[in-house]
């Protein structure tokens, strides 16, 4: 017969036994709640005794505490939000992968959001990111296409750090200096050879406003006319492409110059593309065309060919800046009165300027 053999009654009583709340999990092990919730935040914080005989019971039950549950629970949670425009684009890539790993090291969740260069995906990122009560959040907006009402809500309720770009000066920014990088490689692009003309990216935030801003300002001090490109497209985030159209234009226009700067290595990218089409041999030697270079140091740029000479932003330092910032301000220790950290870049010379 079915089931014959089979005791229900003792089937019954284990699945009793297996605790499914931290109620029923505090009954299991005869720990009182709230020592459990010292366990789960720092096990290091309650007796040894006490620590082996929770474990004990977790290796026996398998329970699994609902951290979001949690979450809700309380008016500051132990997660970090981590908001950038685009995860595919490497630059943010890197950033966020150095995020994770030291607020990790801290004793924070990291929860990673991106809008794909949507507004209204930020503005969905950010009401989730305030339903979960996460403690902080590290932003890189999307810039001129940010709801700013949606952001100074969140920003207004939330400890935050801008990232690379902010909407206002009212939270703290940790970013490249965009003012020491291009000054640094447009003085090296003059004194190698003829001054560069700059390509430009869509105008989607203010950081490459000021990137172009500084190109002015630094082919001036070098005693040129400065000569800007302006970047454009259906898709503002897809820069490869957008590089790839300009530099056609250009091709078919007659180029301006021997020498261009891109505002970062992915309109490099298709910039060279293009001129590989048309024929044109790009590197600093006698016999090459034109000279290419970038900004960012993205991890494709030692493998381009040629390999590109570009910027290198220090992710680390930027990571460890924005972390540590963010912490201070959620542990209400924020004596810092600096509204803006602006991390230096280092010129890396290759194949292509």
């Amino acid at each position: 017969m079915p089931g014959e053999g089979i005791d229900h009654e003792s089937t019954e009583d284990m699945e009793k036994a297996v605790p499914r709340t931290m109620e029923e999990f505090s009954t299991a092990c005869g720990v009182s709640r709230p020592t459990l919730s010292k366990f789960f935040e720092d096990p290091g914080s309650v007796k040894a005794s006490t620590r082996r005989l929770i474990e004990a019971k977790l290796e026996e039950t398998g329970f699994q505490p609902n951290l979001y549950a949690r979450n809700l629970n309380r008016k500051q949670t132990r997660s970090i939000g981590i908001v950038v425009p685009a995860i595919t684009d490497p630059f943010y890539a890197q950033l966020v992968t150095r995020l994770e790993l030291i607020l990790r090291e801290e004793g924070y969740w990291p929860l990673m959001i991106s809008p794909h260069g949507r507004p209204e995906l930020e503005r969905e990122g950010l009401a989730t990111l305030q339903s979960l009560r996460v403690g902080g959040a590290l932003i890189a907006p999307l810039g001129h296409d940010s709801d700013a009402t949606a952001l100074a809500r969140f920003t207004g309720q939330t400890p935050c750090v801008f990232l690379d770009n902010g909407i206002d000066d009212s939270v703290p920014l940790v970013g490249n200096d965009n003012r020491q990088s291009i000054r640094m490689i447009v003085d090296y692009l003059c004194r190698s050879g003829t001054p560069p003309v700059y390509i430009d990216t869509p105008p989607v935030n203010r950081s490459s406003g000021q990137r172009s801003a500084s190109y002015e300002a630094a082919i001036r001090a070098n005693g040129h006319a400065p000569l800007v490109i302006e970047g454009s497209g259906p898709d503002p985030w897809d820069l490869e492409k957008v590089g790839y159209d300009r530099m056609q234009a250009l091709l078919a226009d007659g180029l301006p110059g021997q020498t261009l700067l891109c505002a970062n290595d992915r309109l490099a990218f298709g910039v060279i593309a293009a001129a590989h089409e048309a024929g044109l041999r790009i590197g600093h030697g006698d016999d090459d065309d034109l000279r290419v270079a970038g900004h960012d140091d993205h991890p494709l740029s030692r493998y381009s060919a040629p390999s590109l000479t570009t910027m290198a932003q220090d992710y680390d330092e930027m990571a460890r800046r924005a972390c540590a910032r963010l912490l201070a301000m959620i542990a209400g220790k924020d004596d810092d009165d600096a509204r803006q950290v602006l991390v230096p870049a280092k010129l890396v010379l290759r194949a292509s300027a």
